[in-house]
């Protein structure tokens, strides 16, 4: 896997390619997200667009960063979830930890970040 990584205004979007199948691909979108939690980061949207599978392993790694930025009052948010993957996240309840922080498209979420906390889209 690769992790492409960009920012776009105060956001650091992080983009995981393949299949994130709890082996050396999922610990590195591991690491970074500890590197960008460790660093203060505020807003952190992952972008799911060309991630193909995901294993329980996977979503832990979801889980945690949910609970790691939600903790310290900080945002992060899913985008372009595949339909089968979206499926798997409902099955696990993970979309009910997330709620309104899943988007079908990046420029959604991008633009939800912008909305201040606890408002909710019109």
């Amino acid at each position: 896997m690769s992790l492409e990584i960009r920012t776009a205004d105060d956001v650091v979007i992080l983009n995981p390619r393949g299949m994130l199948l709890g082996g050396a691909e999922t610990d590195e979108l591991e690491e970074k997200i500890k590197d960008l939690d460790g660093k203060g980061n505020e807003k952190l949207l992952i972008n799911l667009g060309k991630t193909t599978f995901m294993s329980t392993m996977g979503m832990r790694v979801l889980f945690w960063a949910h609970a790691k930025y939600v903790k310290r009052g900080a945002r992060v948010k899913l985008c372009c979830i595949d339909r089968k993957i979206r499926e798997v996240f409902v099955l696990v309840k993970l979309t009910l930890v997330y709620g309104d922080d899943i988007h079908d498209t990046e420029a959604d979420a991008l633009a939800a970040f912008r909305q201040p906390v606890g408002s909710a889209s019109p």
